[in-house]
């Protein structure tokens, strides 16, 4: 044991434990912008399913210089993301990992995630000024990994449950989709919900809209690319001032937390609804109490919700802050102060939780 000039007692064993773990911590920061590199570099797409391969033959694949290719593998063999083998001198992507980093079909597809992340850091200086006064830093002031990042990790879980589950468990609204239903999607960001509801339910007309311009702008080429047009638009408007009535759906996707006044959008969104209406809210997965999300989960949540949701908020009107581990509870407040008199939890998942809102 140790003592510090406060004469606190110090166990130096534990003390040890956690400066190695906050070196591992160093190198997994590290990590997010070396899996960036290796997915804009198109490194790891040239491993996957190549077999063993010289640092040499990888940079020639993919038009890279040897050099930075070689110090990217070894803190890739370093962090167990590749494999090393020493007699031959070369590297290999195991299945799992190229299934995560490599496909974008897959569920547990990877690379979006860590550009989230790694736009954050990025924008981080700005978010310790803003702490300082209290000030917010709105969602279209942050740089394009941020928002390319959200939508490509979202998407995964949007393409894996929207359609197969989260739909299917509210009130008979599949049913009213497959005849033709009006929808608003609000808070659309590039439109991947919307497109693939679109898809989804032909019979069915969307309407898109996110405050964010160029959001809005990738949103109505993506319409395009995927020859929806026809039933869905987008629009750039607020959660509390999207056009239309009458909608038989209205749905938010990870967004309701993110705005500064989130009772205000629950109350427009009520005037916007059909009677017999239905709101779906997609949330990030977590607990009521603090102790509830001390996890893997919502240690990552709580880092965005830092970085990105509070700020967002605090950019607003009202400037509530849910911040993207608010649990049911106060979603559940939101909702009833808007005016909804019918409030479940339908479906979850390990990272969303799914509600059903009626007038």
């Amino acid at each position: 044991m140790a003592a510090t000039h406060e004469s606190v007692a110090i166990d130096q064993d534990k003390l040890d434990q956690f400066v190695f773990r906050a070196v591992e911590e160093v190198g997994a920061t590290l990590n997010a912008a070396l899996v960036v590199m290796g997915d804009k570099l198109g490194l790891y797409r040239a491993l996957a399913g190549a077999g063993p391969l010289t640092p040499r033959e990888l940079a020639e694949r993919t038009g890279t210089a040897e050099r930075y290719v070689r110090e990217w593998l070894n803190a890739q063999a370093a962090g167990g993301y590749v494999e090393y083998e020493p007699e031959s001198g070369r590297y290999a992507l195991p299945a799992e990992q190229a299934l995560a980093l490599t496909d974008p079909e897959s569920p547990a597809y990877l690379p979006g995630f860590f550009q989230i992340a790694l736009g954050s850091v990025l924008d981080s200086p700005k978010i310790v000024e803003a702490a300082r006064t209290g000030d917010g830093v709105g969602w279209h002031e942050h740089v394009h990994d941020v928002h390319e990042g959200c939508e490509r990790f979202f998407r995964l879980g949007y393409n894996a449950n929207l359609v197969e589950s989260w739909l299917p468990s509210l009130d008979g609204v599949v049913e009213r989709l497959e005849r033709g239903a009006l929808v608003a999607d609000v808070g659309c960001g590039h439109g991947a919900s919307t497109i693939l509801m679109a898809k989804a339910y032909p019979n069915s007309s969307f309407v898109g809209t996110d405050y964010h311009e160029g959001s809005i702008a990738t949103a109505r080429e993506r319409a395009q690319e995927a020859g929806v047009s026809d039933r869905v638009r987008f629009e750039v408007a607020s959660s509390s001032s999207y056009a239309g009535r009458g909608y038989d759906l209205v749905t938010m996707f990870d967004c309701l937390h993110d705005m500064g006044d989130p009772v205000g959008a629950a109350q427009h969104v009520i005037q916007t609804l059909a009677p017999e209406g239905t709101w779906m809210i997609v949330e990030p997965a977590a607990g009521d109490r603090v102790e509830d999300n001390l996890n893997p989960i919502g240690r990552a949540y709580y880092g965005f919700s830092t970085f990105l949701c509070t700020p967002a908020s605090l950019s607003q009107e009202v400037g509530l802050a849910l911040g993207a581990q608010a649990g049911q509870a106060k979603i559940r407040d939101v909702v009833v102060a808007g005016g909804f008199t019918r409030f479940r939890r339908a479906e979850q998942t390990p990272f969303n939780l799914v509600f059903e809102a009626r007038p």
